[in-house]
């Protein structure tokens, strides 16, 4: 297997910074933070860019905060400048790491992404039975606490085989372990690498599945997957193999409640919407969730103007479903003394 050397140098170049730089602030260009930064550009750049050249360079605390939509999780905010940084890593090793992905692993990476994951698993189920009629299966998996349970040797060890620079190597230890040898488990939820390394720990399932087990109707979304076949059987047996080599290899396990083998016919809750054979729908809870901030709404407690922003991104997230009798539903009881 090709590993690479001598990529500390590039990672902490003022040109791979300045790129960098520029995809951190994206989107939030008007953020104190951001703004703060850029009063003083090229000597924040050039600071940063001495800190890595000297090794001196080490992540400032993060702030943590409280998410529920709908579940309730830690996500944790990284100092403006190490975002910087995240994205000068991954800018050098995300390529190196991504030919080695399978075609299906569809989250954090390039021309992917939530809709392609969708339109996969259109196409394998017509693959998997040509006629509706006729029953087929589907294994749907997700990972217990996932980001949690995440081994940071086991990550370290993957990353190893492909990168063989100690630098980078210390650099990533700095990121994910604290300046500290990886003995921990997890990684901080809201990270870009925590992204890219959840997805490359979970690249060693994927080759199991598709090279081990030679299973053709696989899709991977961060740590929810999708196993297609005929058989209910077979997807038992794929099961048992699964569950053994999470536990064994990857220190994980799959969640019992979430993880179960479910006909085509009854539908597969999967990246956001309920799938069947012949249509779409959408997530109870998030039709549940719309229908709270329209209540909100109506109480004075949302205005008006974001309303129109809620729906709007609500709507483009809906189209992919069937849902135009309940878009037309919401919009009435929204916009009501406009219509």
């Amino acid at each position: 297997m090709k590993t690479h050397k001598n990529l500390y140098q590039e990672i902490i170049s003022l040109k791979n910074l300045i790129l960098a730089w520029k995809k951190a602030r994206k989107g939030k260009t008007r953020k104190d933070y951001v703004v703060n930064f850029e009063k003083e550009l090229g000597r924040n750049i050039k600071v940063l860019h001495e800190e890595l050249k000297n090794y001196i360079y080490f992540p400032k605390p993060m702030q943590t905060f409280i998410l529920r939509d709908p579940k309730t999780r830690k996500i944790s905010k990284s100092d403006f400048r190490d975002r910087i940084v995240h994205h000068a890593l991954c800018n050098i090793i995300e390529p190196i790491f991504d030919k080695t992905f399978i075609y299906d692993n569809c989250a954090n990476r390039k021309g992917k992404g939530s809709l392609f994951a969708l339109k996969r698993f259109d196409f394998f189920k017509r693959k998997v039975t040509y006629n509706p009629s006729k029953e087929a299966y589907c294994f749907k998996a997700d990972i217990k606490h996932y980001f949690k349970e995440i081994n940071q040797n086991i990550l370290l060890e993957i990353i190893e085989r492909k990168i063989n620079c100690k630098e980078t190597t210390q650099l990533i230890i700095n990121i994910v372990g604290g300046g500290k040898k990886f003995d921990n488990k997890g990684m901080p939820l809201g990270n870009l690498t925590s992204q890219f390394f959840a997805n490359l720990y979970l690249n060693e399932l994927d080759k199991f599945v598709k090279h081990k087990l030679r299973a053709k109707y696989y899709i991977r979304y961060v740590d929810d997957f999708v196993l297609l076949h005929k058989s209910k059987e077979q997807l038992v047996k794929w099961k048992n193999d699964i569950e053994f080599f999470l536990k064994e290899k990857l220190n994980l396990e799959l969640h019992k409640d979430k993880s179960k083998i479910i006909s085509l016919l009854k539908g597969v809750d999967f990246v956001g919407f309920r799938n069947f054979y012949h249509f779409r729908l959408l997530r109870k809870r998030n039709v549940r969730c719309i229908n709270k901030k329209i209540d909100l709404f109506h109480e004075g407690k949302i205005s008006y103007e974001k309303m129109g922003e809620i729906f709007q991104g609500w709507n483009s997230y809906s189209k992919w479903a069937n849902s135009y009798k309940l878009k037309k539903k919401l919009a009435n009881k929204i916009f009501f003394s406009e219509i």
